[in-house]
């Protein structure tokens, strides 16, 4: 059977041969350090079990993406997107770009994707702060940073001379206790969390029955320690619900109602059920579980109330991140998968595959490999959905004028499979369409007239990095993985001294992050964090004698050489955080609840943040 492996032969299982190449199942690749691996027969069973191989190669059928002026298969008629009809062409050269029903003369029609060669991209260069939200605190939060908090810092970073805003992912998560701390395990990336909500912006808000009691006890929470989801989540809830009480209709709720239409409704539906029946969806009662319409109506009439409340919360997210986008640009994060029990899971169940997980391989920073607990979607199944999810996850996240940073940008072309039972090291890589994938990114990123940034860390297979810069696709250059100086970095990219899962200056400087590591017992390789101490001594130039901050400020100064289009500046390391956001395997430490060791206030007072901004804004 190995042998048949690494000739890429077919695999059997259940009394059917499975080709693993037919169905994008690779049985080698090259990992980070560029050693050729060979993954286990069993590892590429349970990869075709998962995705439910039942035959040698995947169904045929799906839609059809074409880059506008390719030729198109012959065709009866075109039904356009805006409800007209034409006779079908023999380029798409003549059709408008957009999702258009492609209709022959004999056989089912296709949907037919018309889209743009590239992302749009706006011209001139810019810099900007890359912040976790949640963690920072302004004198108004309640125990953590939120939508006032994210307009305040876009009003003062464009008073620097900034251009954008980079924020964490703020997907839903479900809204039951506990909170879901990552911002990288959502329930749904198609709407927003309520915890980051300023309450005391909703309208009427401060006029409902113990508001004042509620806020202080809310700002009483900046000073703990931790970020304590969890009862800020109870202090909110409790004043958003006297405020939906007391919510007498408004039309622009309305039409953001009829404009969410179904999939804002089965959302609402899944909250109110998930408030209603303890446990995972899985459980439910099958109708419910299953999402079949009518439950869906009997959930929406049962749970009218609280339907209609969380409507109402998206709508209030929908509103308030307007007004913090018209001070700046924001670059939101879309996070790579969904918890398999969210809304998102149980909207798309038949496409993914349960019980699989997605990570990463091992590499010199996770020598375990990483498991992130994401269950991946099914390529001919997806496929077979005409790609609606990925569109609908895509239109969830951008915004007009605004920014997308797309975390792990290399899952559109493979994803890094764990089957069940399994651990990291045991994964298989499975492919995607990624020629599809990326034209209806581009498409959704024309429309939106939103840029797009793709995280592209970590093992990355050879041909990707081209691939994605003639879609004008952002690389993403961390100071911590280039052995270039700076102003050898590529212009097509956004340039970043490190991310979320990777130390802070700080925390490399004062050798922190190091003994953090130890004293949760994560691996640590010597050689690995010995060449992060070198990237920093060359990046700032300064003795080992010299502090922290001026170790920061002048390692910003040489990023600021980056010829690079977008250029971010951390505010944990403007704050001189010395733990990083998230350490990846540390299940016990409290990742995602550490706020920033300096207010939004004393950032705006500190000598550091003046600095990096103006080295930052010279080189613009």
């Amino acid at each position: 059977m190995l042998a048949s492996l690494r000739s890429g032969g077919p695999v059997t299982h259940s009394g059917v041969a499975a080709d693993p190449a037919a169905w994008g199942v690779q049985t080698e690749y090259v990992d980070a350090a560029g050693v050729r691996r060979t993954v286990s027969a069993a590892s590429v069973a349970a990869v075709l079990r998962a995705m439910e191989a039942a035959a040698p190669e995947p169904p045929g059928g799906g839609p059809l993406v074409v880059v506008r002026g390719e030729a198109l298969p012959g065709g009866d008629r075109v039904e356009l997107e805006d409800g007209t009809e034409a006779a079908a062409p023999p380029t798409s050269g003549t059709l408008p770009l957009g999702y258009h029903r492609l209709v022959p003369r004999r056989g089912p029609a296709r949907r037919l994707i018309v889209v743009p060669p590239r992302c749009h991209l706006p011209t001139g260069r810019s810099w900007g702060w890359a912040a976790q939200l949640y963690a920072l605190r302004s004198a108004a939060s309640w125990g953590m940073g939120d939508l006032r908090d994210l307009r305040s810092l876009c009003r003062w970073a464009a008073g620097q001379g900034a251009g954008l805003v980079l924020v964490n992912p703020m997907h839903a998560v479900r809204p039951t206790l506990p909170q879901q701390p990552s911002p990288y395990y959502p329930s749904s990336r198609r709407f927003s969390n309520p915890l980051y909500l300023r309450v005391g912006d909703v309208p009427g808000a401060r006029n409902v029955p113990g508001f004042t009691e509620l806020e202080t006890r809310g700002r009483s929470l900046n000073r703990s320690r931790l970020i304590d989801r969890d009862r800020i989540f109870r202090l909110k809830m409790a004043a958003l619900e006297r405020a939906w009480r007391r919510f007498s209709g408004d039309a622009g709720f309305d039409r953001f109602q009829a404009q969410g239409g179904d999939a804002l409704r089965r959302f609402a539906c899944f909250c109110a059920l998930s408030e209603e029946r303890p446990g995972p969806w899985m459980a439910w009662p099958s109708a419910e579980r299953d999402h079949q319409e009518a439950a869906i109506r009997q959930v929406a009439e049962r749970c009218a109330d609280r339907v209609g409340l969380h409507m109402w919360l998206q709508w209030l997210l929908h509103l308030q991140l307007e007004r913090a986008c018209a001070e700046l640009r924001v670059v939101s994060d879309l996070a790579l998968g969904v918890d398999p029990d969210g809304a998102d899971a149980w909207q798309w169940q038949e496409c993914l595959a349960q019980g699989a997980r997605v990570g990463a391989p091992p590499d010199e920073f996770v020598t375990d490999g990483q498991d992130w607990g994401l269950p991946p979607f099914v390529p001919h199944k997806l496929r077979a959905l005409d790609y609606q999810p990925f569109i609908d996850t895509l239109r969830g996240s951008m915004r007009p004028g605004g920014g997308l940073r797309i975390d792990h940008v290399m899952g559109l072309f493979r994803l890094w499979w764990i089957p069940p039972g399994m651990g990291a090291r045991d994964g298989v890589y499975v492919r995607y369409p990624a020629r599809d994938l990326l034209g209806i990114l581009a498409l959704e990123s024309v429309r939106a007239r939103c840029l797009v940034v793709g995280e592209d860390l970590g093992t990355v297979e050879s041909g990707v990095r081209e691939e994605l810069a003639r879609r004008r696709v952002l690389s993403y250059r961390v100071a911590w993985f280039e052995d270039e100086p700076p102003r050898r970095y590529p212009a097509l990219a956004m340039a970043a001294m490190n991310t979320h899962d990777l130390a802070t200056a700080a925390g490399v400087w004062t050798g922190s992050d190091l003994r953090e590591q130890r004293r949760w017992k994560r691996p640590v390789s010597a050689e690995a964090e010995a060449g992060l101490a070198a990237r920093l001594d060359r990046l700032s130039g300064v003795p080992r004698s010299a502090s922290a901050a001026a170790a920061v400020a002048a390692a910003y100064r040489s990023l600021s050489e980056a010829p690079s289009r977008l250029l971010t500046a951390t505010l944990d390391d403007a704050a001189l955080s010395e733990r990083r956001p998230n350490l990846p395997g540390a299940a016990q430490r409290p990742n995602w609840s550490i706020p920033l060791p300096r207010t939004l206030e004393q950032l705006r007072r500190d000598a550091l943040p003046r600095a990096i901004g103006r080295s930052l804004s010279r080189q613009r």
